[in-house]
């Protein structure tokens, strides 16, 4: 499929955007709510539990994710940017990115000792895939090892379900792959973040 360079990097700015708001969310705020304003333990000392904390920080971090995919959609679409209707299930690609990337912030916030330390997964993690995940250049024309990495990083895998939706074109085997993908990320690392935040909380 044939497209302008705009219209290619477009559906991947919404992407990196979800990515943005639900990890840093979870990273740099939620440390400060945690460690130096002491509302976890506020919150902790009424009948909810650590799980509960720990979940709604990750569920904030996706809504803020859907926020920020909502107003970037609707600006995109004032350039024709988006086929609609198809580019409304940005939405729920939003809450599914969101929930795996706050839950994946939530788990670095269990195991960094200071807020110091997020500039690690920041530019291990983060930059890396904002770079090379089929973001600014298609996939296609980095050498086979760097395919493969890509295809292991999750914003790869976000930014091809956000140029299909806003594309309306959909490769079955690509999205469901893509799909499964995600899903697979959020459903083993959302558990992950609980456990680990209930042992950095509970001594």
């Amino acid at each position: 499929m044939n497209v302008t360079y705009v219209a290619f990097i477009a559906p991947a700015l919404i992407a990196v955007g979800i990515m943005n708001s639900s990890f840093f969310e979870t990273t740099y705020t939620s440390f400060v709510r945690m460690y130096y304003q002491k509302t976890f333990d506020a919150i902790m000392a009424t009948p909810i539990s650590v799980e509960e904390v720990t979940a709604g920080e990750i569920v904030w971090g996706a809504t803020r994710a859907v926020l920020t995919a909502a107003i970037m959609l609707a600006v995109l679409s004032c350039f024709g940017l988006a086929h609609w209707p198809w580019a409304l299930l940005v939405i729920p690609l939003a809450v599914l990115g969101g929930l795996g990337f706050g839950a994946i912030g939530m788990v670095f916030t269990a195991l960094v000792p200071n807020i110091d330390l997020f500039t690690l997964p920041t530019f291990l993690f983060i930059t890396p895939m904002f770079l090379f995940g089929d973001t600014f250049f298609p996939m296609s024309t980095m050498p086979a090892w760097a395919q493969g990495l890509a295809l292991a990083l999750p914003l790869t895998h976000l930014v091809r379900l956000s140029r299909a939706v806003c594309f309306g074109s959909f490769h079955a085997r690509e999205v469901l792959g893509s799909l499964l993908y995600l899903l697979v990320f959020a459903a083993v690392l959302f558990p992950l973040a609980l456990r680990l935040m209930r042992r950095r909380l509970i001594r």
